[in-house]
């Protein structure tokens, strides 16, 4: 118990420094630029290769759902509804925090335990704002472009299932979802992808930033953040769920 009072007790510390660095914020454009290509643009192939899937597996299975209760022309909007208030972002959520997630522990990881980012303070370098705040800008401005791009992907590989292999006319595809396209649906997906890149940056740096115990401990932090942050996603998940469509 003692142990995870004292981990929300850092988690807390963290926060507030994060909160105080903003005060410095116009010196991170560059840095926050570089962590952009990191966690968001080496996460697209993956995230567009799963999406891909996630769209083709969504037309087979929920044809299979509805065909004996829904005509198939309903088919495009009960994918379309499906990806964009859950399945895309938070697939896109886990796959980024298992690949830049556990990536933001390892570095800042490995930085504190050779005492770089001792040196950094040494120096008169805030090392939260040089850090940790450009990794979090990085993570809220990447994670919804990304969303956008994955359920783009996953619907039009749908609609192509649909009519290569389930022999559902395109237009009927595309008539379902524009007759039931609801704002709401889209605006509140991307609100969960930003919320799930905060997370994910967040554990990140915060098991890298606080690790101990030399190489061991890189690996630790770097376990703890991808779960974490996959655990965090999906609560976030329902809470957002509810406030939004409850």
């Amino acid at each position: 118990m003692r142990f995870w009072i004292e981990r929300l007790g850092q988690l807390v510390v963290l926060l507030r420094e994060v909160v105080l660095s903003l005060r410095e914020i116009h010196l991170t454009p560059r840095l926050t630029v570089v962590e952009i290509e990191k966690i968001g643009v080496r996460s697209l192939p993956v995230v567009l290769l799963t999406s891909l899937f996630i769209g083709m597996v969504s037309a087979v299975q929920t044809a299979y759902q509805i065909r004996d209760y829904v005509p198939l022309d309903y088919l495009g909007v009960g994918i379309a509804k499906a990806v964009m208030i859950e399945l895309g972002p938070v697939i896109t959520g886990l796959v980024v925090a298992g690949r830049s997630g556990a990536g933001i522990a390892a570095e800042l990881g490995s930085m504190r335990v050779t005492e770089q980012i001792d040196a950094l303070a040494v120096m008169g370098i805030n090392p939260v704002r040089y850090l940790v705040l450009p990794r979090l800008l990085a993570g809220l401005i990447s994670l919804p472009m990304l969303t956008i791009l994955a359920e783009f992907t996953a619907i039009v590989a749908s609609a192509f299932v649909a009519e290569a292999i389930l022999r559902l006319p395109l237009t009927l595809f595309v008539q379902g979802i524009r007759l039931f396209f609801n704002p709401l649906d889209l605006m509140g997906g991307l609100l969960k992808s930003l919320v799930f890149g905060g997370v994910i940056a967040l554990m990140g740096s915060f098991h890298g930033y606080y690790t101990e115990g030399g190489a061991a401990g890189v690996g630790r932090a770097t376990t703890e953040a991808v779960v974490s942050s996959s655990v965090l996603i999906l609560a976030m998940d329902y809470l957002l769920g509810t406030l939004i469509y409850g």
